[in-house]
């Protein structure tokens, strides 16, 4: 590969901890309905903490106070906006407006997989407990509370360039075909059960891959402006992907 710009060098950097992660021994694993539904069961926290990144760049990038003011550069809070209506407000397979979160929990409920984890966490929010103090005391396996802890903990350094980096290299293209044609087979089975999560798949695909994701790519070269942006992006983004690994390891061990 011959790199000619930083962020083809971040992916370079990057490739092998991608590959460990696409290449996954867990996912031969996921072979019947109750194997899925263990894998969803963790997903869904990299699914929530996704949208808690979504939200902490649209805060940074664009003014979501009063009264308002116009923004430093109309360029990125163009591009973080419009993937944020594709993932705050999209569609579910009957054509009703939802979040890409909530199209995810549907397919859980779908699945009758395990939610009480996450609705625990969403609960205590709601009371005012921070997200700190709940990853302290709740009963989670640590690997989704090192995963959470990573992700809020960068959210709280509050730095764009780092935060747009792992959004877009640490988690908007990391569902292998391996993964999708496994629940495409598995859906021929149970169609009752898993019509949701396909669609989820199908529209991720659709809208992620085809569309936000080369907005992201652009947003994070418009934010890394130095060599010392694209140093702290990259050394962000393998952790992002070293916790994502262990939450992997996690699952599998949870299947083995």
């Amino acid at each position: 590969m011959i790199i000619t710009s930083p962020s083809e060098k971040l992916q370079e950097d990057i490739s092998n901890l991608r590959s460990k992660l696409v290449e996954h021994p867990l996912y031969p694993k996921i072979e019947n309905l109750g194997a899925l539904k263990i894998f969803m069961e963790y997903h869904i926290f990299a699914v929530w903490d996704f949208m808690s990144l979504l939200k902490s760049l649209q805060n940074n990038l664009t003014c979501t106070n009063i009264p308002w003011q116009p923004v430093k550069d109309s360029n990125t809070s163009y591009l973080i906006n419009e993937i944020v209506l594709g993932e705050e407000s999209d569609v579910d397979e009957d054509g009703n407006r939802t979040s890409h979160f909530e199209l995810y929990l549907k397919a859980m409920k779908q699945a009758g997989a395990n939610t009480n984890g996450l609705d625990l966490i969403l609960n205590q929010l709601n009371k005012g407990i921070t997200i700190e103090n709940i990853l302290r005391d709740i009963d989670l396996d640590p690997a989704i509370i090192n995963f959470l802890r990573f992700t809020f903990t960068k959210i709280a350094e509050n730095k764009p360039h780092v935060l747009a980096a792992i959004f877009t290299y640490g988690r908007e293209d990391l569902i292998p075909d391996m993964f999708i044609a496994i629940v495409k087979d598995l859906n021929s089975k149970f169609p009752n059960q898993l019509g949701t999560l396909k669609y989820y798949l199908e529209r991720h695909i659709e809208v992620d891959g085809e569309h936000h994701s080369i907005l992201a790519y652009q947003m994070t070269e418009s934010l890394c402006k130095t060599e010392q942006h694209w140093k702290e992006a990259t050394a962000a983004v393998k952790e992002a992907l070293q916790v994502r690994i262990d939450l992997w390891d996690a699952i599998l061990l949870q299947l083995n």
